[in-house]
């Protein structure tokens, strides 16, 4: 797993809670308007897989997940960043939401490599 500043692990453990929050909120809304919510929850389970491994990998906080949840957490969470780019570029360079989805690409694919040194064991 590459080198990272406790700075930059601070904002990546930060942003993945964020996004836990925030898919949290949509689930809990789409609950209510009788929405489909199983993407969301698969989402979910996967962002907080990868702040477990994160966890895991730089604090060595036990984490339980079997590996079929780590393969899974892997794809799914490889499958958010073509919605993510497409935002990314969308958005005003310098602006918040270019910031905060900076951040999120960056928490993402450390969470990835997370798993993937996860897997290995």
């Amino acid at each position: 797993m590459e080198e990272v500043s406790n700075l930059e692990k601070l904002e990546s453990i930060k942003s993945l809670q964020s996004t836990i929050s925030k898919l949290e909120n949509a689930l809990s809304q789409m609950t209510g308007n009788g929405a489909n919510t199983t993407l969301v929850k698969k989402r979910l389970k996967a962002v907080n897989i990868g702040l477990a491994a994160l966890e895991n990998v730089w604090n060595q906080i036990p984490h339980h997940n079997t590996q079929e949840d780590l393969i899974e957490a892997h794809d799914v969470i490889t499958g958010l960043f073509p919605s993510i780019k497409n935002s990314y570029a969308k958005s005003r360079t310098g602006s918040p939401q270019s910031t905060l989805l900076k951040r999120r690409m960056k928490a993402l694919e450390l969470s990835i490599q997370a798993i993937d040194e996860l897997s290995i064991k």
